[in-house]
């Protein structure tokens, strides 16, 4: 019960922040009615209780002891009581899609940022010297201590850990944070930053990291003697399976999903060809907050763009028009047209992302959303399956027009808008949302990578020459030029294989997998999928804007009498249509 509570707690104070595939709730382990088991329980609780309480008292007595002490030994007279269920520490497996594993589409390993003379952030000059009464020991760092206390190798052992770091300063302290943490010996793996919804707290941070154990007791300790930081919590290890995870269900819950990846940021990265353009950076924090403010239902707000940002989308829009005719699908060149004879698409004015969802709502039902950049997989694989596109609206710096890690507005409406308007080509992208949902931490990796290769770096074959279709391509000349020479291998497109292939967003792919058609791509990849873990299907209902699960027979019943009435009235038209023929 007392691992249940504790989860709880860490679930509802990262939940302004949390991924929206962490199931709803907390479920209670279903226990038996019988007396014994619930005496059981209650042992339970109450050793818990305890072992807690004096794990607690004994850092507040080492806290004192040894707060100018640069390191934490560890003793067997430090170790609790052993009980007869003692919590064991486990490498974390979380299913929270916002801590990936390896690098995935999604996934980044930020670099810290080099500072002149970094300080540690327990030696900031506004730290107190006076050490805290309550060491807030929780009961994830009690198992941590547990572990590291019960041999040298233990203690050296090296943990994977998630940190939620709470800021009262702005951004200026990650560097310090990351520092820190770099001091400590550990691994940043990945890194994610929102603003945060505590009062007087400025930002939320989650960082997973590998470090030895005794160095992250050592790390929390330290981070929690920092000023700049409100609050440090280590999440508990996820071990409860879920029979009914959580995720949106009504396109308006996309609004819990715009949770972002730090990645490629002008005010992080020094390697960003805006670092050092305050006003850039100004324009691309003005444009966020646009998208942090928009909620399911809200006209897309119009960006005035500047001549510069115009000039550099003129640039990127001729080249991908004398490239086109030769080295485009024809879906795309079909869309294109259609979007110039609208007005849409003209070289001299960037589109409007409310004109642009106009557009596709009345062509394939696709809708867009702002968002501030680049999102977790699972947020933004889960807004295809409502046929929901989150695109950004800041444009790159002007210094490099032709190419750029992060998705900007330009990459969007060159390169992805066209092809959403393609029927083929927008079913394949909602099946892939689709598939997306309640879909297991690999299995998302995976489908992330089958995006990848496929809706971002994509080739295909028309009338015997290859193609490209992926927006990576269709949006920079220089790899859709290399993708198409001699120098990389082409591979046909076979999810199975595509989903481990790995790839690199640095640099030009060294493999393209080409596909049949789109028609081709979506009925390989329903195979693939057909062969996923998740025990339900889902299905999109356009009329309810809703994602229903096919959990039930009464729900699959349901389904079959809709799809005999509309097999019906198809049978109707086809007999009227030979009527007249004949």
């Amino acid at each position: 019960m007392m691992a249940v509570a504790a989860a709880q707690k860490n679930r509802e104070m990262f939940a302004i922040k949390k991924s929206y595939s962490i199931e709803n709730g907390y479920p209670a382990r279903r226990r038996s009615l019988v007396d014994d088991a619930r005496f059981e329980t209650l042992v339970v609780k109450q050793t818990k209780q305890s072992v807690l309480e004096e794990a607690r008292q004994r850092s507040n007595d080492s806290q004192v002891e040894s707060i100018t002490t640069p390191a934490v030994q560890f003793t067997s007279a430090q170790q609790p009581q052993k009980q007869e269920e003692k919590p064991k520490i486990e490498e974390i497996k979380t299913a929270e899609p916002v801590i990936t594993e390896e690098p995935r589409s999604q996934t980044v390993v930020p670099e810290v940022v080099p500072q002149p003379e970094p300080e540690k952030v327990a030696e900031e000059p506004k730290e107190t010297t006076t050490p805290n009464n309550d060491a807030g020991l929780t009961e994830e760092e009690v198992i941590l201590a547990n572990a590291a206390s019960e041999s040298k190798e233990a203690e050296q052992a090296v943990q994977r850990a998630n940190l939620v770091l709470r800021m009262r300063e702005g951004m200026g302290s990650l560097a310090r944070i990351l520092k820190t943490i770099e001091n400590f010996k550990g691994t940043v793996v990945h890194l994610e930053t929102r603003p945060s919804k505590a009062e007087g707290m400025n930002f939320d941070i989650l960082v997973r990291l590998d470090m030895s154990r005794q160095n992250l007791l050592l790390l929390i300790r330290s981070l929690r003697q920092s000023a700049s930081l409100g609050e440090v919590t280590l999440l508990a290890d996820n071990s409860v399976s879920v029979k009914d995870p959580w995720f949106p269900r009504h396109a308006r819950e996309l609004d819990n999903c715009n949770h972002l990846m730090t990645k490629y940021e002008p005010d992080l990265d020094m390697n960003h060809p805006g670092f050092s353009d305050q006003a850039y950076r100004q324009r691309r924090k003005y444009i966020a907050e646009i998208a942090f403010a928009y909620k399911y239902g809200d006209p897309i707000p119009r960006i005035d763009y500047t001549e510069t940002e115009t000039a550099t989308w003129t640039s990127v829009f001729n080249t991908v028009y004398e490239l086109m005719p030769k080295h485009f699908c024809s879906e795309y060149q079909k869309v294109f047209k259609m979007l110039q004879d609208d007005g849409i698409f003209r070289p001299d004015a960037i589109p409007q992302l409310e004109d642009m969802s106009a557009f596709l709502r009345k062509h394939t039902g696709f809708t867009l959303r702002p968002a501030a950049g680049l999102l977790t997989a699972r947020d933004f694989l889960a807004s295809l399956a409502f046929r929901v596109f989150q695109s950004t609206q800041y444009v790159r710096h002007f210094k490099t027009p032709f190419h750029t890690v992060e998705p900007d507005c330009i990459h969007e409406l060159l390169g992805h808008m066209p092809l959403l308007a393609d029927t083929n080509f927008a079913q394949f992208s909602q099946e892939i949302g689709l598939a997306s949902l309640g879909a297991s931490d690999e299995e998302i990796e995976k489908l992330s990578t089958v995006y990848w290769f496929t809706v971002e770096f994509g080739l295909c074959k028309e009338q015997g020459q290859v193609k490209a279709y992926g927006a990576g391509l269709l949006s920079s000349y220089g790899e859709l030029l290399h993708a198409i020479s001699d120098k990389p291998e082409h591979r046909p497109f076979e999810p199975s294989l595509t989903a481990i292939q790995p790839y690199q967003d640095q640099e030009y792919q060294p493999i393209y997998y080409v596909a049949e058609s789109f028609e081709d791509a979506k009925e390989k990849f329903r195979r693939w999928v057909a062969t996923m873990s998740r025990p339900f299907e889902v299905r999109y209902n356009p009329h309810t804007q809703q994602v229903e699960m096919l959990d039930s027979v009464e729900r699959l019943e349901n389904l079959m009498s809709q799809l005999n009435l509309e097999m019906l009235h198809l049978n109707t038209a086809l007999t009227k249509l030979r009527t007249a023929s004949g």
